[in-house]
């Protein structure tokens, strides 16, 4: 390659380079080897456990909420039809193009099945969480290092919060339906410090937490 030509294919590699857009977010490994050089408590087996849960939580959780919302289309026909409309409008300007992120925001009402879906049918049965402080519940007191049990099952299907709890309404989380609804009311994937590690700007904050009651 003569000098002229080489000189061109820097240019253009430098100018490819300069066009790559910058990372605005780590990835999720790198957070974990950077929480592990600046807290050697974190170990490298708590890496390992962390990528492995990861990896396991996001191929298992997404086939079963993509199962279940399937699911209760095929049932209720009546919010399929919805839905289908939702779509339609839309695609109205070209039913054939590529999906955009832009397109994903305007599907309110599928995000309203897919968490009444996931509200019946929750992916995670049941999670526990170890009590690192006393304290007192519904006139019962849990003592330290006892284990409890999280069932969304049931929490789900708690009447006071979703009145008609065995029927497929995805109506109950439209905004205004929703206003005021306790945080805690409704947690497929756990809620609080250590929610799902999918959210790993929360998981990181938790890590730094003092003094919460249970882990």
């Amino acid at each position: 390659m003569d000098m002229t030509r080489r000189n061109q294919s820097d240019q253009l590699q430098q100018k490819s380079n300069s066009e790559v857009p910058k990372k605005k977010r780590k990835a999720f490994l790198e957070l974990l080897l950077e929480q592990h050089l600046a807290d050697p408590s974190f170990t490298e087996e708590n890496v390992k456990e962390e990528v492995e849960t990861f990896m396991f939580a996001g191929h298992d959780t997404t086939a079963m909420a993509l199962s279940w919302t399937l699911y209760c289309l095929g049932v209720y026909p009546e919010v399929q039809k919805i839905a289908f409309e939702e779509i339609n409008d839309i695609f109205s300007d070209d039913p054939n193009r590529n999906v955009t992120r832009e397109d994903l925001t305007r599907m309110k009402y599928m995000e309203c099945i897919i968490k009444e879906s996931i509200r019946l049918y929750p992916v995670v049965p049941c999670f526990t969480r170890e009590c690192t402080e006393q304290f007192e519940v519904l006139g019962h007191k849990v003592y330290p290092g006892s284990m409890c049990i999280i069932f969304p099952l049931m929490l789900h299907r708690d009447p006071e919060v979703f009145p008609e709890p065995e029927k497929f309404k995805p109506e109950r989380f439209f905004l205004e339906n929703s206003k005021g609804r306790h945080p805690y009311a409704y947690i497929p994937f756990s809620a609080g410090p250590r929610n799902c590690i999918g959210s790993t700007t929360t998981w990181f904050a938790a890590k730094g937490q003092k003094g919460s009651t249970i882990t």
